[in-house]
């Protein structure tokens, strides 16, 4: 299962009119991040960012200047996404942004059951709150000292964290790929939802034991000392 954790920075609040100018993202494959990640500025062409936006991303009229258009990077967006989820903390916000830019180029809108909302994600999971992204850092023990301002790829690293720490632990998402041609080396493989759960391998040879002779002893020694009735005297010994 592919999604991308992803966040955008904007010039203002209103999509009818401001303008992307951020957008980061973070590839994960079965809830674990494979190291792919997209970060693109983008040029808002004659929209100019809001002083209050410009607060909270410090991103300047001047630094975007010479960056691309959205035009020029709608494909490379829509090639990385392809057929993953779209997932952001607050989805409207993004997801509202994102059609607005696609609808102006002719493209169809990404669809409701391709987008998933971490902060609905959120408020379903903690009713009590505060689910803004630096609390539900403090709560899951992500370190997020370093974020000062808001920047997309920053905040998509520290959001697949939280997502991954929302639907249950990086545990609940554990799978084990092994690689090898016989069935007896790789074990059989059985899908539980997106649990993979692998068979425990077989050795062609036992490991030999480590213990020493004089432990062996001791221990046997320990065993008749407790009895034969004792849950010890029931198993071989370690010999």
């Amino acid at each position: 299962m592919r999604e991308i954790i992803f966040d955008t920075e904007t010039t203002g609040l209103d999509n009818r009119a401001d303008r992307i100018i951020e957008i980061g993202g973070i590839e994960l494959f079965n809830h674990f991040p494979t190291g792919n990640t997209i970060h693109i500025y983008i040029n808002p062409g004659d929209q100019k960012v809001h002083p209050d936006a410009l607060a909270v991303h410090g991103i300047t009229d001047e630094f975007l200047k010479d960056k691309k258009t959205f035009a020029e990077v709608a494909d490379e967006i829509l090639a990385f996404f392809g057929d993953a989820k779209w997932i952001a903390h607050n989805a409207t916000f993004d997801m509202g942004f994102v059609n607005a830019e696609f609808a102006r180029l002719g493209l169809p809108p990404i669809l409701p059951d391709k987008v998933v909302d971490t902060l609905s994600m959120a408020r379903r999971k903690h009713p009590m709150g505060p689910n803004s992204l630096d609390a539900l850092c403090r709560r899951y023990g992500i370190d997020n000292s370093h974020r000062t301002k808001h920047g997309a790829l920053l905040d998509s690293e520290l959001l697949a964290e939280v997502y991954i720490e929302m639907i249950g632990g990086r545990q609940a998402a554990f799978g084990l790929s092994i690689s090898g041609q016989s069935g007896q080396a790789r074990g059989e493989m059985a899908a539980e939802d997106d649990l993979v759960i692998a068979a425990a391998f077989e050795r062609p040879r036992p490991l030999g034991s480590r213990l020493s002779q004089a432990e062996a002893q001791a221990h046997e020694a320990l065993i008749a000392k407790l009895g034969e009735k004792s849950i010890w005297a029931k198993y071989a010994s370690p010999n």
